[in-house]
């Protein structure tokens, strides 16, 4: 059956950085079903060359070397433009006109994906609805929506209901490109796929878990969107609780959609979201100096640009094991990693070497941008008694399979048009996650608790946070990857 992708906000950044570069990539690598059309929606003024010639530079700038002209120009042949304005009901029903022209009475699927501001979620479902678009009588009809998901577990309910009222949620996939990327996927094979690691993956030999996400870029050009989110709603709520979901999560029966997402949606469950009082203790929150000078933020603004959070999950695995989740704007460099902070011995048998923190085995996966797995373990020195010394074992993605890592979206758009939802949020685990930090931003702002501390540009955060952690007895893995 041929495919259909309309992309509404078809004039955005998101379509040309991202999207195209990734059908066309499916489509140079010979993964797309044949034919295959895409047809872009927005209000800009585009003819169907205008649009290609726009997209063939951008793509060939992001693709890099993997361009190849001939087979753009192949791929560029199935790319249409449509001029709309998403608040128009009747320049729906000329889209639908225009797609039945294109499909030519043939059955086809359609995915509709809604690279727009979030604003015009709900006024696209309700267009595709109203104009029969999402209509399933010539073909199966899908939806992608881009995170933000609502802003709090009100509009994210409330979301979710109008886009019930168009699409059942078996047609509903809720894009979170972390989960599309190569190393998060590895992480399910890492622990499902070996045995090594399950009998010691619990509260008996894990001490910790620290996830990371950090940029080294600070907010630029989307600073009036940012002091709206902060760093709890931008990427707490979405991608770090979502590396938890999967390194928490038991095994599923099977590998498939509802299996994965049962598993992932219970260990939401199993968080007790954090009481007022805990907010003060369990929470870190920090500014990097000179947020306020941005363009569109006020000099008075309180928004966190640095998150850390502290939480507990419930069940038998997990029982006293705290789960740390930082992130944070303009820090030290570009990383996305979780830490497994394994227990230290239980007995001290080596009397020459010394005691402290980076004593305990750790296992490091790095999510990006030094793709891939380090354990960290004793050894002893040579020649010099008893002494140890921590070294690791590393696995680099790189060196291990060569050429370039596939981007996130390749996988994502490619599992839409399959039917899979694996690695996309259901409606229940998109409203546990804001059940989690709902009440987190409700204190942040209502009781301004706990502090909004300071910190410089090109660091790990505030220097307060990293003390915080000391006086739990615990250590921050403030280490940037070794690239190359």
């Amino acid at each position: 059956m041929p495919d259909t992708i309309v992309i509404f906000g078809a004039s955005g950044d998101l379509t040309s950085r991202k999207l195209v570069p990734a059908l066309y990539q499916l489509f140079r690598k010979g993964r797309l079903e044949e034919p295959i059309r895409v047809v872009g929606f927005s209000r800009s003024e585009f003819s169907h060359e205008e649009w290609r010639n726009k997209l063939a530079k951008s793509t060939a700038d992001f693709v890099g070397e993997s361009f190849d002209a001939e087979k753009w120009k192949q791929f560029a042949k199935q790319i249409y433009y449509h001029q709309g304005d998403i608040g128009k009901t009747e320049d729906f029903v000329a889209l639908r006109t225009f797609l039945e022209g294109l499909e030519a009475g043939e059955s086809a699927l359609r995915l509709f994906y809604l690279a727009t501001a979030p604003r015009f979620y709900e006024p696209a479902i309700e267009q595709l609805g109203r104009s029969g678009l999402a209509d399933e009588t010539n073909g199966p009809r899908r939806v992608i929506v881009e995170k933000p998901f609502g802003t709090d577990l009100a509009s994210a309910q409330e979301l979710n209901h109008s886009t019930h009222q168009v699409f059942s949620e078996s047609q509903i996939y809720r894009i979170d490109h972390y989960l599309g990327k190569e190393t998060v996927q590895n992480l399910m094979v890492l622990r499902f796929g070996n045995t090594i690691f399950e009998p010691i993956w619990n509260r008996n030999y894990i001490d910790h878990v620290q996830i990371t996400v950090a940029e080294a870029v600070d907010v630029g050009s989307r600073a009036g969107y940012y002091d709206q989110a902060g760093v709890l709603r931008d990427m707490v709520q979405n991608h770090l609780l979502q590396l938890l979901m999967v390194t928490a999560m038991e095994a599923p029966v099977r590998y498939e959609a509802d299996a994965i997402r049962n598993e992932k949606v219970k260990v939401l469950h199993a968080i007790q979201p954090l009481e007022a009082g805990k907010v003060s203790t369990d929470t870190f929150r920090g500014q990097y100096r000179g947020y306020t000078a941005s363009e569109g933020v006020e000099s008075t603004s309180r928004t966190a640009t640095f998150a850390a959070v502290k939480l507990s999950i419930d069940n038998w695995r997990w029982q006293g094991v705290p789960f740390y989740l930082r992130s944070g704007k303009a820090m030290s460099c570009r990383t996305t990693q979780i830490v497994i902070q394994f227990h230290a011995p239980p007995h001290k048998l080596f009397a020459d070497t010394p005691s402290d923190l980076g004593e305990a085995n750790r296992l490091v996966i790095q999510v990006q941008p030094a793709e891939g797995i380090q354990i960290h373990f004793q050894t002893k020195v040579p020649d010099a008694g008893m002494h140890m010394r921590q070294t690791d074992l590393n696995f680099s993605y790189q060196k291990e399979f060569r050429g370039v890592m596939p981007e996130a979206y390749e996988r994502l758009l490619l599992d839409a048009l399959e039917g899979d939802a694996s690695l996309f949020a259901r409606a229940d685990e998109v409203e546990a996650a804001w059940r989690i930090c709902d009440p987190v931003l409700e204190a942040w702002k209502e009781k301004d608790r706990p502090t909004l501390m300071m910190y410089d540009p090109g660091f790990w955060g505030p220097d307060e946070c990293r003390e915080w952690m000391l006086e739990q007895g615990r250590e921050w893995f403030d280490t940037c990857p070794v690239l190359g």
